[in-house]
């Protein structure tokens, strides 16, 4: 383990992290970071909660993810894609889905529930209803995703959870990454409105489709998997995934946008292009960049030009706004201090 101090070349991200994480409430972090195929930073700080005798956070804690499961979705997806399993990226939704209302799905594709410009939403009572044409507008909801873990599971036979232990968790000897249906002393609870108010979330089915909010992970090997979009599928030279599904997934799939500001997606990360006033990736980032985030503070950033991956894990829901109540601006400080840190590495 690599406990990084606080006057090295990342010791300014790790107290921004560490600070921020404090103010917003939550009761423990860790920050990764892979350089060069190398970790440079691992550092762990606080407790899986604020009650009393809590554990302390360290190497084998596991963080509900939050939304950051979407990636995983997004790989069985592509993998569903690169299978030949779904025949095209731009095949219409209702192809998929009949049962569902084909006037309401006109228009919408796999392309769209991919990129958050499909324009669906539900009200209160879980009807279906349509915010804007498909592709026209960008909006983060829900109902995308339930969609995309339906289609897969129709194409493929396979539910999320069973075509990444298949082809990422078992090959690679991932154990700290999964959809859990029992509680364990290395989860890391997450803290609510107050902080004796705490949530664990955990699913009814450990193999499922990978809707439910029970997907938790390590620091350490959310960071393999960042490094795994790095490196396009392979490890220690040998390609063990094909690299065509992380080309799909890191690379810009949005449809073409009138509105610039509006964040270019893959297949569910937010990708570094353009400047756009509603990405949550810092300006001074490489284009090409890509990262994704969950709702409790998880966060994987994938810099292919610096060969970089970071990871930082945090148990707030939400994340941090500040007084001005704008997360973007954090979200975006965040990956400019990662850039500001990695000019201070030595060459």
């Amino acid at each position: 383990m690599v406990q990084s101090a606080v006057g090295e070349p990342f010791g300014e991200l790790i107290r921004y992290v560490e600070e921020i994480n404090r103010k917003n409430g939550g009761s423990g972090s860790a920050l990764l970071v892979v350089h060069q195929g190398r970790i440079a930073v691992e550092r762990y700080a606080g407790f899986h909660s604020h009650a009393a005798g809590a554990r302390a956070v360290g190497a084998d804690s596991q963080f509900n993810i939050a939304s950051a499961r979407k990636s995983y979705i997004g790989f069985a997806v592509a993998w569903a894609l690169d299978a030949g399993k779904i025949a095209s990226l731009d095949d219409p939704v209702s192809r998929y889905l009949p049962e569902l209302d084909r006037a309401l799905l006109d228009g919408t594709t796999i392309r769209h529930l991919l990129t958050h410009t499909h324009g669906l939403h539900e009200d209160a009572s879980g009807r279906l209803y349509r915010e804007f044409p498909a592709g026209s507008g960008w909006a983060y909801r829900g109902v995308n995703i339930v969609m995309l873990t339906q289609i897969v599971r129709r194409t493929t036979g396979k539910s999320v959870a069973s075509i990444l232990a298949e082809q990422v968790f078992r090959p690679l000897g991932f154990t700290e990454t999964g959809w859990r249906t029992e509680a364990s002393e290395r989860m890391v609870s997450v803290i609510l409105d107050a902080p004796e108010r705490t949530e664990l979330i955990l699913g009814e089915n450990g193999d499922g489709d990978g809707d439910q909010r029970n997907l938790f992970v390590s620091a350490r090997e959310f960071a393999r998997w960042g490094s795994l979009h790095l490196t396009q599928g392979k490890v220690d030279g040998r390609q063990v995934v094909p690299a065509e599904i992380f080309q799909l997934v890191s690379q810009v799939q949005s449809p073409p946008m009138t509105d610039p500001d509006l964040p270019p997606m893959g297949f569910l990360w937010y990708v570094q292009d353009h400047p756009a006033k509603r990405s949550e990736i810092g300006s001074s980032v490489p284009k090409g960049a890509f990262q994704i985030l969950g709702v409790t503070g998880p966060l994987v950033l994938v810099v292919p030009e610096a060969e970089l991956v970071v990871v930082r894990m945090c148990n707030k829901r939400y994340n941090y706004s500040g007084p001005d109540g704008d997360y973007l601006h954090y979200l975006r400080e965040f990956g400019d201090k990662v850039m500001s840190c990695l000019e201070k590495v030595p060459s």
